[in-house]
């Protein structure tokens, strides 16, 4: 780790874009401790067997057809920034000639800016299914992530079993494979939400349904996960959610605010949201007709049927 290398990328911005992305991936692996990656011939055995195993449960539970993604990484915390940063640009994009009067120092903030969220987020992301949301090439495969050196601190500092936590964080990223396998039409339906929203920022205004609707969609997919670890996954694992949902509370000032301002509170808002949601319907039917959800865009809850499963049900009944 170098805060002087850092400090001195972000200080050397360049370029005609609002943000220096090459600046800002080079400034959040210096300020990053990558971890090691000598990772043992049987660790990646385990691995691939969780994923494995996790694929063949999750679809069982679900009926569900779906394949695993091809790219299946485990990689160290300077292998996710990269991974990570051109889809932080795609996002970005509609926005990157919006300078103002001082580009020069525009461009250093927001350089800087993305440094410190590429690097927190280095430092804290343990498993990532990444459905490659505003690809330039519609076609490209999507992957799945395990942040190795991550995974290893989390699980020391929660005191739990290294082999079960890393099992745990693969069944959670491979139902959300089954979810866009399941459901061809979600990347291009969140991709449409997303556009229209940033396209609103990038003239000043904000798109408040266009967010709705991604909050919406996005409670879905994390509530219908969750429901899914709960019929897939060969072990409990309260204990494991409880352990990291008191660590995230315990931590400093600095780091709640860090969460608070990446939206990971309201992350986890979708998922209680969600998944009290898909609890609800399960009730009253099965796990069958909750999955009608990947059906297509109209079969998705509205934002008012997420606390009313019951309405989402009854309209359902109707199609």
């Amino acid at each position: 780790m170098n805060l002087y290398r850092s400090v001195r990328a972000v200080a050397g911005a360049s370029g005609s874009d609002a943000v220096d992305w090459t600046a800002a991936a080079d400034a959040a692996k210096a300020a990053t401790d990558p971890g090691s990656l000598d990772v043992p011939a049987e660790e990646q055995a385990a691995y691939a067997r969780d994923v494995r195993d996790a694929r063949q449960a999750v679809g069982e539970a679900a009926g569900l057809e779906f394949e695993v993604p091809e790219v299946v990484e485990i990689q160290n915390r300077h292998h996710w920034i990269d991974a990570n940063i051109a889809t932080f640009e795609r996002v970005m994009r509609p926005m990157e000639n919006q300078l103002g009067a001082f580009p020069g120092a525009a461009r250093t903030i927001n350089t800087g800016t993305m440094t410190v969220l590429l690097a927190f987020l280095g430092r804290n992301v343990l498993g990532q299914y990444d459905p490659l949301l505003l690809a330039d090439t519609p076609d490209e495969d999507h992957a799945l992530y395990f942040v190795r050196p991550n995974i290893l601190k989390a699980a020391d500092v929660l005191a739990v079993d290294a082999d079960r936590f890393r099992r745990w964080i693969a069944f959670h990223e491979v139902t959300h494979a089954a979810e866009f396998g399941a459901a061809p039409w979600l990347s291009a339906h969140l991709e449409d939400r997303m556009q229209e929203g940033i396209d609103a920022l990038s003239t000043g205004a904000f798109d408040r349904e266009a967010f709705r609707e991604l909050n919406a969609t996005m409670t879905v997919v994390e509530g219908y996960a969750e429901l899914l670890m709960d019929h897939a996954f060969d072990d409990e694992y309260e204990d494991l959610r409880r352990k990291l949902d008191e660590r995230r509370q315990g931590r400093g000032p600095v780091q709640r605010l860090f969460r608070r301002v990446l939206g990971l509170g309201l992350k986890r808002k979708q998922y209680e949201r969600g998944k009290a949601f898909f609890e609800g319907v399960v009730e009253a039917r099965d796990l069958t007709f909750a999955s009608r959800v990947w059906d297509g865009p109209a079969s998705l809850p509205t934002d008012e049927e997420l606390d009313a499963p019951e309405q989402w049900i009854s309209r359902m009944d109707r199609r």
